[in-house]
């Protein structure tokens, strides 16, 4: 094993991650659809008159929800084509920590905890090794993810709002510099926790969905079987994850001003918020941007590993 199912994983991760990466914007901005500044009560001396209820003043109706067309096309519009591959590099430098590490343990797991005699291995140690691996490779890559978050959000910002990362260097840097270190692991339990169902759920769909069709002979080893398997495994990451992943880009995307409480306390307090707010369907928002992007992503994903694995088959390392 050693370093080469690293190596693998990271490569197919990376390509993968790069290619999708404009439907990751979009999720993103689709997930922050609904936050809103903290509502100004309009204010009266103790004292004053009522006023008639024609007379009182109203809070303006949240703007209507826009789908992933209707996102991509303002995006285009009012930021230029390029702001679809804003925070790239972030995307680039998280898939290198956290796909190279993910892919790299589950590998081994799975490896170790095959049955040499029959050569399988059941599916609860799939996922259990999906849960290890995921769990480890989000705490290292981390750091990528909330830099990624948050230069893909910064275009829906006001001007004067905007933080105008140049990288992910200069994200980070500046982060440490004004936040602090440890907002750097900002939102990292929901992270992890996002990891572990991501990883868990993808992987182990993938080699179960692909073992069962290699088993009753309904396709050969070849793309149609990895296409098939990793849409499914695409879907299934995707209903898994999605809740988790919407606190997860909220908690990293809120902007703390010193001497101000910031707008959530942590996960379940964003949690709360929100289903509060918007309703319990809003942990779901952005779900079809998910799929758009999870489907693709891993069947890119797992069909450029198969390719590489088979560049590399004849290397040790």
């Amino acid at each position: 094993m050693g370093l080469k199912g690293f190596a693998e994983g990271g490569i197919a991760s990376i390509v993968a991650g790069c290619s999708t990466h404009p439907l990751d914007l979009i999720k993103v901005r689709m997930q922050l659809q609904g936050e809103s500044a903290p509502v100004q009560t309009n204010l009266r001396p103790a004292l004053a008159f009522q006023t008639s209820s024609s007379s009182a003043v109203h809070a303006p109706p949240p703007p209507p929800r826009v789908g992933i067309i209707g996102i991509g096309s303002r995006i285009i519009r009012q930021e230029g084509t390029r702001a679809l591959f804003s925070g790239v590099s972030a995307t680039v430098l998280r898939q290198t920590l956290y796909s190279t590490t993910r892919m790299g343990l589950y590998d081994i797991l799975k490896t170790k905890w095959t049955d040499p005699e029959t050569k399988s291995i059941p599916l609860t140690r799939k996922l259990a090794a999906g849960f290890i691996a995921g769990g480890i490779g989000a705490a290292v890559g981390n750091p990528a993810d909330v830099a990624m978050v948050r230069m893909q959000a910064d275009g829906r910002l006001p001007l004067v709002d905007r933080r105008n990362y140049k990288s992910v260097l200069d994200a980070i840097a500046q982060m440490v510099r004004g936040e602090g270190v440890t907002s750097l692991w900002r939102g990292s339990s929901m992270t992890i926790n996002r990891a572990m169902l991501v990883t868990a759920s993808q992987l182990a769909t993938y080699d179960s969905v692909k073992e069962t069709i290699l088993e009753k002979g309904l396709m050969r080893d070849g793309l149609g079987t990895h296409v098939t398997s990793s849409f499914a495994a695409g879907f299934v990451a995707s209903v898994a994850s999605n809740p988790v992943d919407v606190i997860k880009t909220r908690v990293m995307n809120m902007k703390v001003v010193a001497g101000t409480a910031p707008p959530y306390k942590g996960a379940v307090d964003c949690a709360l918020k929100t289903v509060r707010a918007e309703g319990i369907m809003a942990l779901y928002k952005g779900f079809w941007p998910t799929v758009s992007r999870q489907a693709p992503f891993t069947v890119i994903l797992f069909v450029t590993l198969e390719q590489v694995k088979k560049v590399l088959k004849d290397f040790d390392f």
